[in-house]
């Protein structure tokens, strides 16, 4: 098993520290941009899906666009890791972005032709991309950051890829707002024009991101010495991740982060409130989770002196504020059902009709952020080296992605609603101490501690190992 005879086999020239923390390949920039690029394009997604079917009234085309989308996601997710470290970031993030753009623009047809066909088409095309594009960005976001500021840089890549779902949320709510009487319409067309031209402004910024080897933290040391990677390299490296202990552990977690999103979004967003509510809802559903991405990041980065223990504290709230929402979710769900939908809301009526069920769509969002920000804080805690956390990241995605996949499909087969809040709070509920065992193991007390050699890859001598051999930086590698 080796790397092209392209990668960097010198020793890198002694760490220098260097006082510009906004340079181009710093990687507070670099971060910042693949959160611009994903404000416009998965941001954009997200809104479009927030509204429940894809802006339209009947939910079966969306749900069965999304379910090819995650099963699509589901393998290329777990593949792209090992395509980012091959292709480098640019043509990974422009191949991934650029398929968000046929999937707003299947809706816009839809609109007109009520043909499902091209939107499950560009649903499966755009989990090819999908996964491209996440593997790329959890590698950027997890490895490019210092050991002891991951979750603030988490924190901020979430706020401004979320900005993207509050921008997005807006975008419907003032295009449909004169439609407050259509209590069961589909979006207009400009909605889906508004995403589409956001999706390309994206795909056009991912030409911006540097490959990780030109990227330089303010110490001086790089994200990797390896410029490229080859096809057997990458194929045992996500084969033997399946056999991880590590990503073991991270199954239950990674399997719920996506799959509250079909009941969410169709079930009390896409039921409970009229056409331009939704819209004004998920405006402050992705708000919230600027506002909860910021909060369990201070946790995880600021809470402790202790690396362990920020980890287990940041886990800890996640865990009680999850109970607390999905008890009110439960309280909010036994008041309607598929059998008997409520009259739909609108953010005009007064009393508490609106208020209960906006502040427990809100808190959703909210307890979204924190859990996946959880996540990739203990991902990014596992290793220090882009090439490694690509595939980490990549197998989260992919077995998210799974999840979301059969979600989408159960609400399609209209399992009942309160069957749908309890598997969702049951698959969180799992997954809390799991991620406590996976911390105590295999995250370190101490930035020293990652110099620490793990045998997750045997290399040849003579070649250089990536952090699946070292969880310190790449250009400390002996």
């Amino acid at each position: 098993m080796g790397v092209k005879g392209d990668e960097e086999t010198a020793s890198p020239p002694e760490s220098q520290p260097i006082t510009s923390r906004f340079r181009y390949n710093s990687p507070i920039v670099q971060v910042g941009l693949i959160g611009l690029v994903c404000f416009c394009c998965p941001g954009m997604f997200n809104a479009l899906s927030g509204m429940g079917a894809g802006g339209q009234v009947d939910p079966t085309a969306a749900n069965n666009a999304n379910t090819a989308l995650y099963t699509t996601f589901a393998v290329f997710g777990v593949l792209g890791g090992g395509i980012y470290n091959i292709l480098g970031p640019r043509l990974t993030l422009f191949a991934g972005c650029s398929t968000y753009i046929l999937y707003a623009g299947s809706f816009l047809y839809y609109n007109h032709h009520k043909h499902q066909a091209f939107a499950i088409v560009a649903g499966a095309i755009l989990g090819i991309g999908a996964g491209l594009l996440w593997a790329g960005q959890g590698a950027i976001m997890t490895s490019y950051p210092p050991t002891g500021r991951k979750g603030i840089y988490i924190a901020m890549f979430w706020s401004i890829f979320n900005m993207g779902g509050v921008i997005g949320g807006l975008i419907p709510f003032i295009l449909n707002y004169n439609r407050s009487g259509d209590k069961d319409a589909s979006v207009n067309d400009g909605t889906y024009i508004g995403f589409m031209i956001f999706m390309s402004i994206g795909t056009v910024l991912t030409l911006a991101i540097l490959h990780p080897r030109k990227v330089v933290r303010d110490d001086g040391s790089h994200c990797t010495n390896i410029k490229y990677s080859d096809v057997m390299t990458e194929s045992i490296a996500i084969l033997k991740l399946f056999l991880n202990w590590k990503m073991l552990l991270l199954v239950p977690a990674s399997w719920a982060s996506n799959f509250f999103y079909s009941y969410q979004f169709n079930n009390v967003n896409g039921v409970q409130f009229n056409l331009r509510t939704r819209g004004l809802n998920n405006v402050f559903y992705w708000g919230a989770q600027m506002i909860g991405s910021v909060f369990i990041g201070y946790i995880m980065d600021f809470s402790f002196k202790s690396r362990r223990t920020r980890g287990f504290v940041g886990i800890s709230v996640v865990a009680v504020l999850g109970t607390v929402i999905w008890g009110g979710g439960l309280a909010n769900q036994s008041k309607y059902s598929r059998k008997h939908l409520p009259t739909k809301l609108d953010f005009k009526d007064s009393g508490s009709d609106f208020a209960g069920p906006f502040v427990l769509y809100f808190s959703y969002g909210l307890l979204d952020a924190m859990f996946q920000s959880m996540i990739y804080w203990v991902i990014g805690a596992l290793a220090n080296d882009s090439e490694v956390l690509s595939r980490y990241n990549g197998f989260y995605k992919g077995v998210q992605s799974a999840g979301a996949a059969v979600a989408w499909q159960v609400d399609t087969h209209k399992v009942t609603f309160m069957s749908e809040l309890t598997v969702n709070w049951v698959l969180t509920s799992i997954s809390y101490p799991l991620l406590v065992l996976l911390v105590m193991l295999a995250v370190k007390d101490n930035e020293a501690a990652d110099e620490i050699v793990s045998k997750d890859v045997d290399f040849p001598k003579g070649i250089p190992a990536s952090n699946d051999e070292t969880n310190g930086d790449a250009s400390k590698t002996t």
